[in-house]
């Protein structure tokens, strides 16, 4: 079994966080299969949005681009009311991650502060495959 490990907090609407991949092991890689969001105050009728990304600039939530390769990560939290929230999640879970990432929030009714959670899993790497990976993700971040 691979250690999974959650990368979790608390984001203003409408900011961005890095979440920080660098000093992890060298010949590691990380796939995200988790993402969430969570209100920090229910108000009953809010649209949450969020992304996370492997480029140099974050993605607006709420203009989402699965044509970008860098997009890791797209949710959207959809409540009518406390009770009834339709959540979709789409993740490419194929991504291998070996740099720091750009998480994005949204929240279309109050700008509350919004919670979400990251999962991810290890996978090794051979040397090769960790030259491709890091090459690709620097093309990504790099805009090129």
């Amino acid at each position: 079994m691979k250690k999974e490990f959650v990368m979790r907090g608390q984001t203003v609407s409408g900011q961005s966080e890095v979440l920080n991949f660098s000093g992890f092991k060298p010949g590691m890689a990380y796939k995200m299969t988790e993402f969430s969001l969570y209100p920090s105050v229910p108000a009953g009728n809010e649209t949450l949005l969020g992304t996370v990304v492997a480029g140099k600039t974050a993605m607006a939530p709420n203009a989402v681009d699965f044509n970008d390769e860098g997009l890791i990560a797209s949710s959207m939290d959809a409540s009518a009311n406390v009770n009834d929230t339709q959540q979709k999640t789409v993740i490419n879970d194929t991504f291998l991650i070996t740099q720091n990432l750009i998480l994005t929030v949204m929240e279309t009714i109050t700008s509350q502060a919004i919670n979400w959670q990251c999962r991810f899993v290890p996978v090794k790497m051979s040397g090769p495959e960790e030259a491709v990976t890091n090459y690709k993700q620097f093309m990504i971040s790099d805009g090129s």
